[in-house]
């Protein structure tokens, strides 16, 4: 019977020397306490020597799998085939694979599993030509490389180049701005007019680093980067130019300042190319839902694929707003509704009145590629492709139709007021905390000259009105002196009257002169409420 043993450094196959000894599984073991006592029950017959831990690796990852290595399948049909002897294999699925495709009769059992372990222990001894510090480093060199390859650990998922090459790219476009705006500052002072003329920068230093001195444009060839119509333009603008004359030296470091930006900008490019090729690789689907760019900036943001893959979707949409987020929460008001998720495409050409609704539903989408791209297996973005199919979709319904009614007839639209989160603020008045006047001391002079003035009409006003009631009082006074005097004179004449009726009548008569007396005083009062009305 023959056994084959798999080992770090290469596949071993041993010969059984004496099966009866095997028939005592619980007693195997003392067989294996010395090399030479191993020596007597199994012996090397062939040794099949790994060249590199890759080829470790592959070898090991096949039989993890039960499938044959081209390197085993050689071995087995040139020395099992010739010898005609059954098989003893550690796993039976492997058993069961040599069995089917090179029709080999094979062996698993308990006695098989204690002859593995009696082997193991005496592996030193019973395989000549292997060192025990070459065995302990390729056995150290393939377990860590069997356990990155059960992690799905590959060097094409590194997302630390995404996280690098965004940051790299942003710092290129802002030193790429500053350099353009101070070589058209600068060679405005010599040809203003081919700023206004040229927009696009990069043709502005291309032209700029071809030509030159604004003299040169006249006999210059600038077909290939302008149209025939610009080109007559700037030639046109540059015979009669009010820029000034600058030297040659200056020209010179103005033409070194565009080289800088044309290689950058082509930089740039090839930088972006980049991105896009590792986004594609490592994460496919947030590639396509969210762009490269915004999807590389998102990994950044969190610091790698695994940890955005550990964010929720109103985590992710807000991810890059957390300033807002938090004075939104400090003042009371409404929360931001999208952070970095806003520049992706889907969320740019949508109506202002539906961003919100687009970026919150495709962060929940992108949420999923991100996890299907961490974590599985499938490299392809077919999900990507399907959940963004699904969002343009619901997109073009917002937009055409609007919300639709569930219940009633279906035509109608449904007659929703749109939520407004109304937020009461309470601001601190700071009017309490000081004590002194609001107003400064010093007046200016023209405040003191009108104070002055209204207190002065007022004073005249309050003077008219004193002259006007004294006026009125006299008036009175001088009414009531006049009916005195009135009532004066009648008294005088009723007494006259009394003393000759008195004289002229008898004293005997005393009945009328009572009726007279009792009369007189009702004919006063009459005579009073008459005169009084007069007046």
């Amino acid at each position: 019977m023959l056994v084959l043993f798999e080992t770090s450094v290469g596949y071993a196959i041993f010969k059984v020397l004496n099966e009866k000894k095997l028939q005592e599984v619980d007693s195997l073991w003392k067989e294996f306490e010395t090399p030479e006592k191993a020596n007597k029950i199994v012996k090397l017959k062939h040794f099949e020597k790994f060249q590199d831990t890759a080829e470790a690796l592959a070898a090991f990852t096949a039989l993890m799998e039960g499938k044959i290595n081209k390197q085993l399948k050689k071995v087995l049909k040139k020395i099992v085939k010739e010898a005609h002897e059954p098989l003893a294999v550690a796993d039976a699925k492997l058993g069961g694979v040599i069995k089917e495709k090179l029709n080999l009769s094979c062996i698993h059992s308990p006695v098989v599993n204690e002859l593995m372990r009696g082997i193991r222990s005496q592996m030193d001894g019973l395989i000549p030509g292997v060192e025990p510090r070459e065995m302990a480093a390729m056995c150290l060199g393939l377990a860590h490389s069997l356990s990155r390859y059960r992690l799905k650990f590959s060097a094409d998922k590194v997302d630390t180049m995404i996280v690098q090459a965004i940051s790299l790219l942003d710092d290129l476009d802002k030193e790429l701005n500053n350099y353009i705006m101070r070589c058209r500052e600068w060679y405005g002072w010599h040809f203003p007019e081919l700023g206004k003329i040229i927009s696009d920068n990069l043709t502005y230093c291309k032209c700029l680093q071809k030509v030159g001195d604004r003299r040169n444009y006249a006999s210059a060839q600038l077909s290939e980067l302008l149209p025939e119509e610009v080109e007559a333009e700037v030639k046109a603008a540059a015979e009669i130019s009010m820029g000034t004359e600058v030297s040659e030296e200056d020209i010179c470091n103005i033409l070194h300042l565009c080289t800088q930006v044309i290689e950058i900008s082509e930089y740039r490019t090839q930088l972006y190319e980049y991105l896009q090729n590792r986004m594609m690789a490592i994460a496919p689907n947030v590639t396509v839902m969210v762009g490269e760019l915004v999807g590389a900036r998102l990994i950044a943001h969190a610091g790698s694929l695994l940890n955005l893959a550990k964010h929720a979707a109103s985590t992710v949409q807000i991810l890059g707003a957390e300033k807002a987020l938090f004075r939104a929460l400090k003042s009371r008001r409404d929360t931001p509704k999208y952070g970095l998720i806003y520049h992706a495409s889907l969320v740019g050409q949508t109506s202002p009145k539906h961003k919100g609704k687009i970026s919150r539903m495709l962060a929940a989408k992108t949420v999923l590629a991100i996890r299907y791209d961490a974590f599985g297996e499938d490299s392809s973005s077919a999900m990507g492709v399907e959940n963004r199919a699904k969002l343009e979709a619901r997109l073009r319904a917002i937009e055409d139709r609007g919300i639709r009614k569930i219940s009633g007839t279906g035509k109608a639209l449904a007659k929703a007021e749109k939520y407004e989160h109304k937020s009461e603020v309470k601001t601190y008045d700071p009017s309490g905390d000081s004590t002194l006047p609001t107003c400064s001391k010093k007046r200016k002079i023209e405040q003191v000259d009108q104070e002055d003035e209204i207190i002065e009409k007022k004073a005249k006003k309050a003077k008219v009105k004193i002259k006007v009631e004294v006026e009125e009082q006299e008036e009175e006074e001088e009414g009531v002196l006049v009916v005195e005097e009135q009532e004066t004179s009648v008294k005088k004449k009723k007494k006259k009257d009394k003393k000759k009726h008195i004289k002229e009548e008898p004293l005997s008569e005393e009945e009328p002169c009572t009726s007279t007396a009792v009369l007189s005083p009702e004919k006063k009062k009459k005579k009073k409420k008459k005169k009084g009305n007069e007046d």
